[in-house]
């Protein structure tokens, strides 16, 4: 994670103050100064995130549109503007990895598995697909394993997961992307 400096204490209030002008009555001048303090470290944020430098500029521009349309939404006791703006940023990031082309794929593959466990070719076909799907999940980590079972040939749910094995809904969440980049990485080694 990218370290940005602390905003010295008057500025926390103008940022306040800025928002609520944004926010009752659509300030420019007020979300020009945020705009322009915050866009660059949006964009470095984002960078470090990995997000490549044109896909930075355009989450860093979304995160900012948000914050026109939604600036009744902040509330400085809860927390800084920054810390806020970050948040947003984190979560348009996430939200476009998860739709990335190797985020689908990955997933594609596992129920692509899944169904030919289920049926489909013939009976040598199926079992030579088996073991092949067996031995790639068993390279997987137990846990990555595991959550991959249970969300794909057990149709669970990731809350039923979590509910289950007592883990947070996130964690799982993060768990179960990990081991399709895994398990994708694995069966593009053996193809």
């Amino acid at each position: 994670m990218i370290a940005v400096p602390a905003q010295p204490g008057p500025e926390l209030k103008t940022w306040a103050a800025d928002m609520a002008g944004v926010a009752t009555s659509r300030d420019r001048e007020c979300f020009m100064r945020i705009y322009d303090h915050f866009m660059p470290r949006l964009c470095r944020y984002l960078s470090g995130l990995g997000a490549p430098d044109g896909v930075a500029e355009d989450l860093a521009q979304e995160v900012l549109l948000k914050l026109w349309n939604r600036a009744d939404l902040y509330d400085p006791a809860r927390s800084s503007l920054g810390t806020w703006l970050y948040r947003v940023a984190r979560n348009l990031h996430i939200d476009r990895v998860r739709r990335e082309h190797i985020w689908v794929h990955a997933h594609e593959v596992v129920e692509q598995a899944a169904e030919e466990e289920d049926g489909g070719g013939s009976l040598a076909e199926r079992h030579t697909e088996h073991v092949r799907l067996k031995q790639r999940l068993d390279e997987l980590s137990a846990t990555q394993a595991r959550l991959i079972r249970m969300s794909y040939f057990e149709a669970k749910t990731h809350a039923e997961i979590a509910n289950e094995l007592h883990m947070p809904l996130g964690t799982v969440k993060s768990h179960i992307r990990r081991a399709f980049l895994q398990l994708q990485s694995l069966m593009g080694e053996r193809q």
